[in-house]
């Protein structure tokens, strides 16, 4: 049996509109490192024997505190990523609307099979990320590790461990900087403990775009949302 301790990265400034975000390599902003902050002291009572990250910047930024106050190295794994969303990154969701319509459309629908052109459908996505963070589990079995990642993979997570369908808008909340606590034994992925943020609600960051917006990272609304 593996502890499995999620974390969604901390705010940038594309989390503050609607954007898609996706695999763009955007730093943390003000409020994101503040948070980051924050994380490092709520984790050094947490007895982790290893720290896993994203690749990208943002989760490697998130990290950073905690790897240096606990002396662990955040190992990076370029298969914890969020979702591909090609040519929608870095666009706001009005300029995706406008420069190509019926790919919005088509994404808004929220299909899992449905890949925006030169993305992930959430179909991949989702096969990506189970066999990621089994993965880490696998690597580590009978530890307890903390994996600083993002809102859509945290998203696959919640999905798989509640047998719920990969169609559909997102059901759960994932704040920035959140713990969200999983044991996974052989198959079988338990969720103890959800969206966490009591060291950083304080911060006041501001909620991500409503629901109607759609994307593949969430905060108090639960849309997909790219982050």
């Amino acid at each position: 049996m593996t502890e499995l301790i999620l974390i969604r990265h901390g705010q940038t400034e594309l989390n503050r509109g609607p954007f898609f975000q996706g695999q763009i390599d955007v730093p943390l902003n003000a409020t994101g490192l503040a948070q980051a902050a924050r994380l490092a002291e709520r984790l050094r009572d947490e007895r982790l024997e290893a720290m896993v990250c994203s690749d990208l910047l943002r989760t490697r930024q998130t990290a950073a505190p905690a790897s240096a106050r606990l002396a662990l190295d955040a190992t990076p794994d370029a298969g914890l990523r969020e979702q591909r969303f090609g040519l929608f990154e870095g666009l706001s969701f009005e300029e995706v609307d406008e420069r190509f319509p019926e790919a919005f459309a088509a994404w808004q629908r929220h299909e899992a099979g449905y890949a925006v052109p030169g993305g992930e459908s959430v179909i991949q996505f989702h096969a990506r990320v189970v066999a990621a963070v089994r993965a880490v589990a696998e690597r580590h079995a009978g530890r307890r590790v903390a994996i600083v990642t993002h809102g859509g993979v945290l998203d696959m997570v919640w999905r798989t461990a509640n047998r719920l369908p990969l169609d559909g808008p997102r059901e759960c909340p994932i704040p920035n900087a959140a713990l969200n606590r999983l044991r996974i034994a052989g198959d079988t992925i338990e969720i103890l403990a959800w969206g966490d943020d009591a060291h950083v609600a304080d911060l006041a960051a501001p909620a991500d775009p409503a629901p109607a917006a759609g994307a593949a990272d969430a905060l108090q609304s639960c849309s997909r949302r790219s982050g």
